[in-house]
């Protein structure tokens, strides 16, 4: 079964979620991750003009984007986004918005969903961010998947970490390194993502 990671990232922090959460599917047996990204919106002129954006974008410069078919074939899917204003990133969001054809034909219903999101600062929408995009989620079908208090990093992490889904606290410069609590709550997500996604092929 395959478990699409779908994610969009300006500095590689969500990429480097994406492949925590891609570790933790392949711990699965019967589990494959597929990492995929999505159109960028930011202009090309201000992304050369930034140095943190080039190397962001060169750090991912391997990665496909997402098609309509890696969603169809998906058994399960995790979607990764920086936060903007407490809420999904533009880039993301856009991708959602192209669903419409699956939505009509029901193709994601009953598809386990995750997500996971980054931010600048504590409190700059680990929380808020997860939440609303589960609202798109649930209008496709999806059923969502959180990370329960059964992984104990979840009572004793300082940054990052929720139970709506993993998080990371990246700093207001974008560069603080994926701590080992963040980093055991991605791979906790990618692994029940797809025991889930198992158990429910099984059952239809």
């Amino acid at each position: 079964m395959k478990v699409l990671i779908v994610y969009y990232s300006t500095f590689g922090n969500v990429y480097k979620m994406a492949n925590l959460v891609a570790e933790g599917v392949s711990q699965v047996k019967g589990a494959e991750p597929v990492i995929r990204t999505v159109p960028e919106l930011i202009p090309q002129a201000v992304i050369d003009s930034r140095e943190d954006m080039k190397a962001g974008k060169q750090m991912q410069k391997s990665i496909p984007l997402v098609t309509s078919e890696d969603f169809r074939q998906a058994g399960a899917i995790a979607f990764g986004t920086p936060t903007r204003f407490g809420n999904v990133s533009a880039q993301l969001k856009n991708q959602i918005d192209q669903l419409t054809s699956l939505w009509l034909a029901g193709e994601l219903e009953g598809k386990p969903a995750g997500v996971f999101v980054s931010t600048g600062s504590l409190h700059g929408g680990q929380e808020t961010t997860p939440l609303t995009m589960m609202a798109p989620l649930l209008h496709l079908g999806m059923i969502i998947v959180g990370v329960p208090y059964s992984v104990k990093e979840l009572f004793t992490t300082q940054a990052g970490g929720t139970p709506y889904g993993p998080s990371h606290l990246a700093g207001s410069d974008s560069k603080r390194d994926i701590d080992s609590q963040e980093a055991t709550v991605c791979r906790a997500l990618g692994r029940r993502l797809a025991e889930v996604g198992l158990l429910l092929q099984k059952k239809s």
